[in-house]
């Protein structure tokens, strides 16, 4: 393809709103075009890297066994009716109306259409398992929208669905979308792991995110150097960190400690080490009565020690926060102990509360924690003689780096991802819930076993960027790049000798199934080369008049400090060979 026979757009400068190199670059490498806040035109070049992305998506779905079909944006409400989710989901799920007053969804997932589609199809045990899957734009209606296509309202995203007779048949279905997970982020060249997760508002047992490496990335994941241990952090197991509670050595003091009101600066204080102190959190559980009023409030202190941060994903799997949480008022905390934030403790509080424990803190002695009055705090806190042992102990905490790993072969480390996919086991949630029954070999309904596996189509080019970019512009890897080879002829339009040569070679190349792009525009080298280090093409070709007068052309890679002049008969298959490296 010739440079004019498609559209480069490039800026000088980002917009002011872009705010991390992803959503600076491609709007700058003329990928996208902004319409409204989270949704963006794709533009040509755009597109060629994401029509790059379904293919290798498609092809690795389709080896493994997996069905392509196209489900519709537009969703009746009444099948998220049937699940629960039309009156659960927030206000990120987009709700319509038709022009007869009847309710519609704009999809941000598809669980309802497939497993209606299921329940109508598949009836016999004989039709298990079946895998489909579509790529299809989805719309959330983010708060926020924010980061380009990393955090947008509209993206493309494939989903997939399958369907099993037992939770047995299930996990194979898992393990082959996992597999063909690994084989597609391998084939895209990007830097990833896999990690263990949460279902989330999906539901689901088994749950692994991919996640690709990347400084900017808002997840964080944990990992063990020296094993194969990997988490997200919202699932990473916090060992306790006391291998047994020891026998109290000091008193209970009341202490004194004017305008101290977190624990940093009580440690800083008294002089002791932050990990003696623990910190409290007020949280409430509302129950509703028949008219949907709150009838009854229960209150729940969580305690974390005092270098640690409290984990709402784990909190909120304790028995009794499951149904949902928030954060206590400042008038429900001086209710339950006579105080504002900033002095709060398990000890003397003025109306009866659940005390939930991290495991550490259950195995702490002589602590530190607020006394309930402003200006003082409780040292030589001790479990069992000061205050009852904790109505729960629980992990609830965030891991830290240095942590012992929980497979027990080593420490555990931390850095930042970006999700780009997900598979979860969701055994039975949809299929109970819409009647998607098939019968067994005794004529007996059972309800089918489901998976779904994600990968965000659009938000994997954020990613990728995030992941490969430098001063210059994006570096792509060759198997996303909208092309992997350009060819830039110096006096294209002055030098006949330089357009022939430039022309066979760009021919040459595609004859053989490489994906270039001649510039053809004319432009003067500097501002040619900038385009096209901006846009990420992994290998460039230079033709000059003074380079065809030695015999040769300059062959640099994107990553590459300096050019290598090659002779004009090895071009070919010097850039061949370096895309197959």
């Amino acid at each position: 393809m010739k440079a004019t026979q498609t559209f480069v757009s490039t800026l000088k400068e980002a917009p002011a709103d872009a705010e991390i190199a992803s959503h600076k670059l491609m709007v700058r490498a003329g990928m996208i075009k902004r319409l409204g806040a989270g949704i963006y035109n794709y533009m040509p070049l755009g597109l060629r890297v994401i029509r790059k992305v379904e293919s290798i998506i498609r092809e690795e779905m389709n080896r493994a066994g997996a069905i392509e079909l196209l489900m519709p944006v537009v969703q009746p409400a009444e099948l998220w009716m049937e699940t629960g989710r039309f009156q659960q989901m927030g206000p990120e799920l987009l709700r319509v109306k038709d022009r007869h007053e009847r309710d519609f969804v704009i999809q941000p997932t598809s669980e309802e259409v497939i497993t209606d589609i299921a329940r109508q199809e598949l009836k016999s045990y004989k039709q298990l398992p079946r895998n489909f899957y579509h790529i299809q734009t989805k719309f959330r209606d983010e708060r926020r929208p924010r980061f380009g296509l990393m955090r947008g309202r509209e993206f493309t995203m494939k989903d997939a669905y399958s369907f099993d007779r037992d939770v047995a048949s299930g996990l194979k279905s898992y393990q082959a979308m996992f597999e063909a997970y690994c084989a597609i982020f391998d084939r895209m060249g990007l830097t990833y792991r896999a990690v263990a997760a949460d279902s989330g508002a999906i539901g689901g047992d088994a749950s692994q995110e991919f996640q690709v490496i990347a400084d900017t990335g808002e997840d964080a994941i944990v990992y063990c150097p020296a094993s194969d241990y990997a988490a997200n952090i919202e699932l990473a197991e916090a060992v306790p960190l006391v291998a047994e509670r020891a026998a109290a050595n000091r008193a209970l003091a009341k202490t004194p400690t004017p305008g101290k009101a977190t624990c940093e600066d009580v440690a800083d204080l008294l002089a002791i080490p932050l990990a003696t102190t623990v910190k409290s959190l007020v949280l409430a559980t509302d129950e509703l009565d028949d008219k949907g009023e709150v009838a009854r409030t229960t209150a729940w202190l969580l305690l974390v020690r005092g270098d640690h941060s409290l984990n709402e994903v784990k909190a909120g799997k304790i028995p009794g926060l499951k149904g949902g949480f928030r954060f206590a008022t400042v008038a429900e905390i001086e209710a339950h102990f006579g105080c504002k934030p900033g002095y709060l403790g398990p000890i003397g509080t003025r109306q009866p509360l659940k005390v939930v424990a991290d495991r550490t803190v259950a195995r702490m002695h002589d602590f530190v924690c607020g006394a309930n009055a402003e200006g003082y705090h409780y040292t030589g806190v001790n479990w069992g003689r000061d205050l009852p042992e904790p109505d729960v102990v629980a992990d609830i905490r965030n891991v830290v780096p240095g942590d012992p790993s929980p497979d027990g072969k080593g420490v555990l480390a931390i850095q930042r991802g970006i999700e780009v996919g997900h598979v979860f086991l969701l055994g039975t949630k949809y299929s109970a819930a819409m009647n998607a029954n098939y019968l067994d070999e005794t004529g007996k309904p059972q309800p089918m076993v489901m998976g779904c596996y994600g990968i965000g189509v659009t938000r994997l080019l954020g990613a990728a960027i995030e992941q490969g970019h430098d001063e210059r512009g994006i570096v792509w890897p060759d198997a996303l790049a909208p092309f992997t080879v350009v060819v830039c002829p110096i006096g294209y339009d002055r030098t006949p000798e330089v357009k022939v040569t430039a022309e066979r070679l760009h021919d040459e190349l595609a004859a053989q199934g490489v994906d270039v792009v001649l510039d053809d525009r004319g432009e003067r080298p500097g501002a040619m080369f900038a385009d096209w280090e901006l846009i990420g093409v992994p290998q460039r070709i230079v033709v000059s008049e003074r380079g065809l007068k030695a015999g040769t052309v300059e062959v640099q890679g994107r990553r590459d400090a300096a050019a290598q002049a090659v002779p004009l008969a090895e071009a070919v298959s010097c850039v061949k060979g370096r895309l197959k490296a």
